[in-house]
């Protein structure tokens, strides 16, 4: 990692308040460079608190964006941080409405020559992708990394009609802990206490939301009173009634007129997302990126690597759009893929070995289907409820236990089909499955996973999809996606498809998953996008740079530190147990005199003879502490789900204290109908 210190440039950099048309002022800050004229600026518009959750991110690509001749804006979402108003996580069309109008307050500022460009990463880059779908004028350009489409092909949340267990709860949980934190009276003033009840006053449990869009396929509520956003002519702006696209979502493509280059990670579980938009996108206005990352920028070193110059990718993306200036980036292959080689399996991966591959669009005519039929007579699959303890984790971030361990304790307990390896077969895109399934219980779950099975016997996940058998077993065979994925097997190795009735924490066992059900080999295949190896084209990155890092450090504590995932298994009751520590840095101290402590335990259970047995429990605890301000603000969050039968059950619990006294103290509890997945 290379650190600038010096720019083309010299940098400044304010606090804003943004006005919104009702009145309310967002938060923001801005990276400028010291000159005369005016310039492009850049957007980072999301749900977080720019102040210290993601002060150290922004510190090292905002002022190098500045640097190089942008004004790059980081700014929180209404309800968010420092920002006023109430949290719009339940109106997504009022988050995209709320930045639209940012986009166009930029583009009026004298130190912005009127172009814009928005980015983001995982709910940012979901946002920039909505705000491009109601075409503001200004907004030329995006870039989104690890973002969710809103669209049902990409929705790994609810795989295959299953809701998400683990996922669920961590991103809900995470989420109340995160929005119930106060705004910083270093830098809003005596107004945070009022601003932060009224906030706490309108919070609504996430997990329950989500989760009743999930099961019972409820659509999102109306934009929650954005009445006021309109383009120029008094008309929404987007394609869609409610200004969010054609099909009144927004982030899948639809309505975008913006240039935009897709970013993810094969390790992230957004990644589809990136094929789907070169699917759906005007060649000419989108570009593709998939390394072999997780869920973070791709320049910031985190494993998976190789890391590469992300910024600089982006900085000739922004230089083409928004300055026009011709950089070559349309002369790039416009799908760049990562395809990993072979490796031994490992819950963390400094660097992946592989290569770059470049495809001349997507679906791409490098890329030959190749189907294997599946061999052998009918076997039953009746997977304990535990299996898929060993998927790691949902969202991996870099931490040291976030990647698949071994498969072969999980292959184990699934119904595994092989098929030797003769010479190097790559793997590029979305591996279908088409499996006879026979049984007597209407419903239930099967898994797949294609794992790479090394002469040793070591199985490495290679990629994986679930599919709910909600309508119970069809006459026909029953057929799925697994994730994209660019994998190189190597000769001599065997190619494995394990099939499973359960995955969990994943996903929610279905009532009547334990009966599982018999697999007919005859008429099932495993169908692999095989990519030739004869078509090479050079694909090569800047090594990676940033800003200098904001200082944050993390002092020593006499704690001793929990496993960041621990499976725990009560012999006498049956049941196993995932203990999860999402937090394991523990206490951030930032520059500004903020200390922030985060501690997290997450725990998923289930009885391995038992799907209704499947519980989620989440414990999150934040302190923010001021010493020179005397100011000392803990947040503590309790979030619990539960299937009882055919309904799921959420219990919320949220505590906040000043200063060791408490301040406000509510619980919610909802029951929610399980009448899908």
């Amino acid at each position: 990692m290379h650190i600038r210190t010096s720019f083309p440039r010299e940098i400044t950099h304010e606090d804003l308040r943004i006005p919104l048309p009702d009145g309310t002022l967002l938060f923001a800050r801005a990276w400028r460079p010291m000159t005369g004229g005016p310039v492009p600026a850049l957007l980072e518009y999301a749900p977080d608190r720019l102040t210290d959750a993601t002060a150290a991110r922004d510190a090292q690509r905002h002022p190098w964006y500045a640097g190089h001749g942008y004004a790059s804006v980081r700014v929180d979402a209404r309800g968010y941080g420092n920002s006023e108003g109430l949290p719009a996580d339940g109106h997504p069309a009022t988050e995209a409405a709320d930045g639209a109008d940012v986009v166009r307050w930029l583009a009026a500022q004298p130190w912005c020559d009127g172009r814009v460009g928005a980015f983001g990463i995982f709910r940012g880059g979901t946002l920039s992708l909505r705000i491009a779908a109601l075409a503001p004028e200004p907004l030329k350009a995006v870039v989104a990394v690890c973002s969710p489409l809103d669209h049902p092909d990409n929705e790994p949340r609810s795989l295959g009609g299953s809701p998400g267990a683990e996922d669920l709860l961590s991103r809900s949980a995470a989420a109340l802990a995160l929005v119930t934190r106060p705004p910083d009276p270093r830098y809003v003033g005596p107004a945070w206490r009022d601003l932060w009840l009224k906030r706490l006053e309108a919070v609504e449990p996430f997990a329950s939301g989500r989760l009743e869009r999930e099961v019972t396929g409820a659509p999102w509520p109306p934009d929650g009173g954005r009445a006021d956003h309109a383009g120029p002519s008094g008309e929404p702006d987007g394609s869609g009634a409610d200004g969010t696209g054609a099909d009144g979502n927004g982030a899948d493509g639809n309505g975008i007129r913006a240039a935009v280059l897709a970013v993810g990670g094969w390790h992230d579980p957004d990644r589809d997302a990136v094929l789907r938009l070169m699917e759906r996108l005007p060649g000419d206005r989108v570009r593709g990126l998939i390394g072999p990352w997780c869920g973070q920028y791709p320049d910031r070193g985190l494993p998976p690597g190789p890391a590469v110059g992300f910024l600089q990718e982006t900085l000739r993306w922004w230089d083409h759009w928004l300055k026009d200036t011709d950089t070559g980036v349309l002369d790039d292959p416009p799908l760049r893929a990562y395809v990993v080689d072979s490796h031994r399996p490992a819950t963390v991966q400094a660097v992946l070995p592989g290569r770059w591959a470049g495809e001349p669009g997507w679906p791409s005519p490098n890329v030959t289907q190749v189907t294997y039929a599946l061999q052998g007579a009918p076997v039953a699959v009746r997977s304990p409820m535990h299996t898929g303890l060993d998927a790691g984790r949902f969202r991996p971030v870099g931490h040291d236990a976030d990647l698949p361990p071994d498969q072969r304790e999980e292959d184990a307990r699934s119904a595994c089909f092989e098929f030797e390896v003769g010479e190097e077969t790559w793997v590029l895109g979305l591996p279908r499955v088409r499996l006879r399934l026979t049984g007597e219980e209407p419903l239930g779950q099967v898994a797949a996973r294609l794992c790479d099975v090394a002469p040793d016997g070591s199985s490495t996940l290679v990629t994986r999809g679930v599919l709910s058998l909600a309508a119970g077993l069809p006459q026909e065979p029953v057929s799925f996606e697994l994730g994209a994925t660019g994998y190189a097997f190597p000769p001599g190795h065997r190619i494995r498809l394990a099939v499973s009735s359960a995955y969990w924490p994943w996903v929610w066992p279905r009532p009547g998953s334990a009966a599982g059900f018999a697999l007919d080999p005859a008429g099932s295949t495993l169908e692999l996008p095989v990519r030739s190896r004869e078509v090479r084209e050079e694909v090569g990155f800047a090594e990676p740079e940033q800003a200098e890092p904001l200082g944050v450090s993390h002092p020593a504590t006499l704690d001793e530190p929990r496993p960041e995932r621990l499976v725990v298994r009560d012999v006498a009751e049956g049941e196993w147990r995932l203990e999860t520590d999402p937090c394991p840095d523990g206490t951030r101290a930032y520059p500004d005199g903020l200390d922030v402590t985060q501690e997290a335990l997450e725990t998923c259970a289930i009885h391995a003879d038992d799907p209704l047995s499947a519980r989620t429990r989440a414990r999150w605890s934040v302190r923010l502490h001021r010493p020179d301000l005397s100011w000392d603000v803990t947040v503590r969050v309790r979030s619990e789900i539960a299937c009882e039968g055919a309904d799921f059950v959420t219990s919320d619990e949220v505590v906040c204290t000043e200063g060791g006294e408490v301040v406000f103290h509510r619980t919610w509890e909802k029951r929610i109908p399980r009448t899908v997945g």
